[in-house]
């Protein structure tokens, strides 16, 4: 009797496990989808000449950015909206605006940050955006958008 409750204890957790990890692999695959097209697409429209990195930014107009080199080697980001209309594409050079590192430098000095749980370089219609996301030292979930141009403030969305 104790080896069929070990074996159906272990049997539960171990189909959990595997349909957990089914759910979370297909859920991603239309984000990896989208983003391979979007990859596509700058290489093909020749913005882009090698891809090193995307992922999909969801502001007021969903866009996959997409960061490389293009072909006089120098680094770009590429805003491809989810319609991959050719057209539409935006970009800027990675030389011409705030890094990462700067974009968090100015929100820590205005800013009681906890944690930051993601930055991202997305498309507004200010242009070109750092979307920085943390929490404060109240526990509260706080968005902020500095332009990549300057470095300037944008929007907050504070205390949510």
């Amino acid at each position: 009797m104790k080896n069929w409750l070990i074996f159906g204890v272990v049997f539960i957790l171990s189909l959990t496990l595997v349909i957990s990890c089914l759910v979370l692999w297909k859920a991603k695959t239309p984000f990896n989808e989208i983003e391979e097209q979007a990859e596509a697409l700058a290489l093909s429209s020749k913005s882009l000449a090698v891809v090193s990195s995307s992922y999909t930014y969801n502001g007021n107009k969903p866009y996959v950015t997409v960061f490389g080199v293009d072909e006089y080697g120098k680094e770009k980001a590429i805003f491809v909206p989810i319609s991959l209309e050719e057209k539409s594409i935006q970009e800027v050079y990675l030389q011409d605006g705030i890094t990462e590192e700067q974009a968090l430098s100015v929100l820590n000095n205005e800013n009681d940050v906890k944690e930051i749980l993601h930055t991202k370089l997305g498309y507004e219609e200010a242009g070109a955006v750092w979307e920085l996301t943390y929490i404060n030292d109240a526990d509260k979930l706080n968005y902020v958008y500095i332009l990549f141009e300057d470095g300037q403030w944008w929007k907050r969305i504070l205390n949510l």
